[in-house]
């Protein structure tokens, strides 16, 4: 049997991209409705996943008021505006896309996600960002063998697994509890989420012969129904640690700076999010 991939589809979406949403969109602040459209569109600022964008006609009377500040984003020059709904305000919230972006983004805006308090795709909920219809995720059980070490310590050790499958990502391995030596293991309090998967419950860390290494597993207790097969198993950070498929040494891919995201690509204002809650593309 030959040994265990560690290829992976690459993201093929370019930057200006603009698509179609058949999806009923809304976005909600303080409990104020912002918007409310069928004809929103998708646009991709950067590759890993794209962003909605609303027709200004959609929008509630008089929530936006124009900050005199043009910027160039992903997908070309935009205008600032402040949001302004049911006595709430969101400085810097909002950018009108202006002339040099993609014809078929004018008249529409595009939203700094976290300045909205509910993102809606018909009657789900969306976290984090919009979904790629060019993106998948597949959870697969799986007869693999897997073995965990750091600093040479045996960390877990599975006869069986499910593999997580995901566009753009190496695969991750997920172990039922049982397998994992949780006496090795601390606690950590970060939190990540993932349009895809959910909420993390918990991370883990572990204190090796080489010093600490940080945020090296995870756990997903309650999914989304798109990665039920997860719940309640823990991954091991590729990156991070030795993983042995069948047996046989899995190369290491790049480090990143949480192991199973994605970078957050650019942000307007020059900064990233920050806070106990961090952003992740894919875990």
């Amino acid at each position: 049997m030959a040994i265990e991939s560690t290829l992976h589809p690459s993201l093929i979406v370019p930057v200006g991209h603009v698509e179609p949403v058949p999806r009923r969109i809304r976005g909600l602040i303080g409990g104020h409705v912002v918007f409310d459209t069928r004809r929103a569109l998708y646009v991709w600022e950067w590759q890993a996943y794209p962003q909605f964008t609303i027709p200004v006609e959609d929008l509630v009377e008089g929530a936006l008021h124009d900050d005199a500040h043009t910027e160039r984003l992903g997908a070309g020059p935009a205008h600032r505006h402040t949001l302004q709904v049911g006595g709430e305000v969101r400085e810097g919230a909002a950018w009108v896309w202006g002339e040099g972006a993609p014809e078929a983004l004018h008249g529409t805006v595009r939203f700094e996600w976290e300045a909205l308090d509910t993102w809606l795709e018909e009657d789900e909920p969306v976290f984090v960002h919009p979904r790629s219809p060019y993106s998948r995720v597949d959870a697969l059980r799986s007869s693999s063998s897997v073995r965990v070490e750091v600093d040479g310590e045996v960390l877990a050790e599975a006869s069986q697994c499910v593999k997580l499958f995901e566009t753009g990502l190496p695969t991750r391995y997920y172990l039922d509890r049982t397998d994992v030596d949780w006496n090795r293991l601390q606690r950590s309090d970060t939190v990540t989420r993932c349009p895809y998967k959910g909420t993390t419950s918990s991370y883990w860390s572990f204190d090796g012969a080489t010093g600490p290494h940080p945020d090296i597993a995870w756990t997903y207790d309650f999914p989304t129904i798109h990665a039920n097969r997860i719940a309640g198993m823990t991954a091991f950070c590729n990156e991070r640690v030795d993983l042995f498929i069948d047996g046989v040494p899995l190369p290491k891919q790049p480090s990143r700076a949480l192991c199973h995201t994605l970078p957050l690509g650019p942000v307007s204002t020059g900064t990233s999010p920050s806070g106990p809650l961090r952003r992740s593309h894919h875990e």
